[in-house]
C-alpha cells in the first residue's frame, strides 16, 4: 500500500473514530460516553450516565450540572434503605484521585427535570458539568433506545418518582 492510500484511508476513516470517540477531558478527569435513554413522549423526567476517571492526584467534585433541553438538572444517587430503593439529591459527588465514579442507573446520575420534549434513539444534547477544580466541561449526551452495549450500565430507569 502507498503512503498515499494510506493517509486516504485514514482521513476517511478519522471522522468515524471521532464520532464513536464519545470521551471528553477537563482536566485531570477523562468523562467517558455520556448518554441517556430514550423516554416515553410525555415523561417529565429523564436520567444522563457516563463515567468520571479522574487521573490526578488530588480529589475533586462534581458540583452541578445543567442543559437547554430541562427546566432544572439535579446530581442525584439511588439508596437502599429498609428494603426500599430510594432515590435522593445530593449537592455534590466526590470523585477520588486515581478513581473512577460510575453514573448509571440504579447508582448516581444526573437527574433531568421538566423536559422540554423527550429526546429520541440517536439525538444527542449538551450537559454542562462543573467541577470543583477542573471547572466547566460541556459534554454531548447520546441518547439510546436501551443501554449502551460494552458499558456496565445496569439496569431500566424508568421508574423514576419524585
Amino acid at each position: 500500500m502507498t503512503l498515499k492510500k494510506a493517509l486516504l484511508g485514514l482521513t476517511l476513516l478519522l471522522p468515524t473514530l471521532l464520532v464513536q470517540a464519545h470521551e471528553y477531558e477537563a482536566g485531570q478527569l477523562h468523562i467517558d460516553h455520556p448518554w441517556s435513554r430514550e423516554m416515553p413522549p410525555v415523561a417529565p423526567t429523564a436520567a444522563a450516565y457516563f463515567v468520571i476517571q479522574n487521573k490526578g492526584s488530588e480529589a475533586d467534585r462534581l458540583l452541578s450540572a445543567s442543559t437547554p433541553v430541562a427546566g432544572k438538572a439535579e446530581l442525584h444517587e439511588h439508596l437502599h434503605a429498609d428494603g426500599v430503593m430510594k432515590m435522593q439529591e445530593v449537592k455534590d459527588v466526590a470523585i477520588p484521585a486515581g478513581g473512577e465514579v460510575k453514573f448509571e442507573p440504579m447508582g448516581y446520575h444526573v437527574m433531568l427535570l421538566d423536559v422540554k420534549q423527550q429526546a429520541k434513539d440517536g439525538d444527542r444534547f449538551p450537559l454542562t458539568l462543573t467541577f470543583e477544580k477542573a471547572g466547566k466541561v460541556e459534554v454531548e449526551v447520546a441518547v439510546h433506545k436501551e443501554a449502551p452495549t460494552g458499558h456496565d450500565h445496569g439496569a431500566d430507569h424508568g421508574e423514576h418518582k419524585h
